[in-house]
């Protein structure tokens, strides 16, 4: 056995390290070029030499974390994995710059140090002060110096989160932007990265979507499938059509398409007024990150913080649907004409509707559904409910004050749709002769030798697929150009707007002039006009 020196570390006799170099960039570095990902790669790979001296060594892989906090190691994906590699073996040494780029909380330096490090048998190296090496010198990280840089550090980060949060909050307070991405409809102004301007491309589409759903009564999956339909993308698609590195939890099992629940929020978002509205959820604290809903009382909220896409009255009604019951039946992509409107008198539940010997009726779901002890059978007949509402607006015209405003909103809101339909067709048009052009000029290349054949078909294969979907966006848009030439646009609209008159219902006009029709006993209604006029007295149908 060979004699050891005193003063001598022993080492384990031809040890092959296999090193993993971590490298960590925080939001908080801001611009400081000695900790860019670059320049620690750069010292780490100066350094690691002299602490081989035999030559036994092998970087195996970089971990790299841009951008991330160190105050927690779950959320470093790449932290994990080097502890994935240390655990299978795949490494045995690693090395950093400093203990700040490994770790920004002293209780998890601790752990991974004193605990994780020496139970799986591995080297840690840290370049700079505190300068450590756990073969040369295992005790150094239970010292003094180890255990105070590791709370200067958790200081530090601190310190910095509490700058932030502070920054943030007066940002908020003045109705400033602080997300990464603009939300669908806007986009961040070059010239300040706190301030939105409008996306029109995508505002029109916003627009669209409130008009389908207050005017035309579209349910919100009719909605969805109408934008499917004209091979509009997704809010997620969009921003990585236009080239941002948009990500989110969810963006791997993002197909591009438009859903219901995507529509209801975006119903629902008040920004489209120019409300800003921030702060709705915060993180537990700089070590915890886990985020949490916040009160609602708690919100920053600033009126008039950025351009609006829409008027008030048509996200207002908007609004009072949700609140109603207009889910679609099965099959159909549009509401029923009183959907959400129609209620029973005495119990002030909605009705349902239903149909029986070739009529169709509106009843009292608690009368019929549940107990005929809590309500009386209110009842009344479409056709019958039709007449009475009909005759009621009419009759409220001469007394009504803003009425003219109000239905203008609604006419208003339909304008332009043939123009729409025309621009989104010759959009489509514009990509499929696009596709269609890369398939030929493919093929030549194909037959040219300057691809190989797998490349060919993978390619070929996509873009026939594109240009199948962009010809029946094509075909839908062009139906759809059909039925907007039938429409006219309102003409129940126009004859109120010309004459004082209206001689027939329509969604749009229910929704924007009547909050709410109530059923009485013997088919009487009471409606809740939605502007300024008295409302129609009870027995009026």
């Amino acid at each position: 056995m060979p004699r050891i020196r005193r003063g001598e570390v022993p080492s384990p006799a031809r040890t092959v390290w296999r090193i993993g170099k971590y490298i960590r960039l925080s939001r908080d570095d801001g611009n400081e070029v000695s900790e860019s990902v670059v320049n620690q790669d750069r010292i780490l790979n100066d350094e690691i030499p002299g602490f081989f001296p035999d030559g036994l060594c092998q970087v195996v892989d970089t971990y790299i974390d841009d951008g991330t906090s160190g105050t927690t190691d779950l959320e470093r994906r790449d932290f994990q994995r080097m502890v994935g590699d240390i655990r299978s073996g795949r490494i045995n040494c690693v090395v950093v710059k400093n203990l700040s780029r490994a770790f920004r909380n002293s209780a998890n330096q601790g752990r991974f140090l004193e605990e994780f490090i020496p139970l799986y048998h591995t080297r840690f190296i840290s370049l700079y002060q505190p300068r450590i090496d756990t073969l040369l010198d295992p005790e150094v990280v239970h010292s003094l110096e180890v255990s105070i840089t590791g709370f200067l550090n958790e200081q530090y980060a601190y310190k910095t989160s509490a700058d932030v949060r502070r920054t943030f909050r007066h940002k908020r307070e003045r109705g400033e932007f602080i997300g990464a991405f603009a939300p669908y409809g806007y986009a961040k102004d070059p010239a300040d990265k706190n301030a939105l301007i409008v996306d029109e491309e995508a505002a029109q589409v916003v627009r669209d979507v409130f008009r389908w759903f207050v005017t035309e009564g579209m349910s919100k999956a009719g909605i969805a499938r109408r934008l499917n339909g004209y091979g509009i993308p997704n809010p997620a698609a969009y921003k990585r059509a236009k080239g941002l590195h948009y990500e989110n939890p969810q963006c791997g099992n993002n197909d591009g398409l438009w859903s219901p629940s995507t529509v209801a929020r975006m119903l629902q978002n008040p920004l489209y007024i120019g409300v800003m509205r921030q702060g709705r959820q915060r993180v537990v604290s700089y070590k915890v990150h886990k985020r949490i809903a916040v009160p609602e009382e708690e919100w920053f909220v600033v009126e008039d913080a950025v351009p609006a896409i829409l008027d008030r009255p048509v996200f207002e009604a908007a609004q009072r649907l949700h609140q109603r019951d207009t889910r679609a039946p099965p099959g159909r992509g549009e509401v029923y004409l009183f959907s959400g409107l129609v209620r029973c008198a005495g119990c002030g539940k909605g009705m349902a509707r239903h149909t029986a010997k070739g009529h169709v009726y509106y009843q009292c779901r608690t009368y019929q559904e549940k107990s005929r002890d809590r309500c009386a059978k209110h009842s009344i007949r479409l056709d019958v409910l039709e007449k009475a509402v009909l005759s009621a607006i009419q009759g409220q015209l001469a007394l009504a004050e803003g009425l003219p405003e109000a239905a203008g909103e609604v006419a208003r809101a339909p304008g332009g749709r043939s123009e729409r339909l025309n621009a989104l067709l010759a959009e489509r048009t514009r990509e499929l002769e696009r596709v269609t052009a890369v398939l030929d000029s493919l093929y030549v290349d194909w037959r040219g030798g300057e691809i190989d054949g797998e490349r060919y078909r993978r390619v070929k294969a996509r873009c026939e697929a594109r240009a199948g979907q962009l010809r029946a966006a094509v075909d839908r848009i062009r139906d759809e150009e059909k039925a907007a030439a039938l429409e006219g646009g309102g003409p129940e609209l126009t004859a109120f707007l010309a004459g004082g008159n209206v001689d027939r219902l329509s969604r749009g006009l229910l929704v924007e002039l009547v909050r709410g029709i109530y059923v009485h006993g013997r088919g009487h209604i009471e409606i809740e006009f939605d502007f300024a006029a008295p409302a129609c007295p009870e027995g009026c149908g």
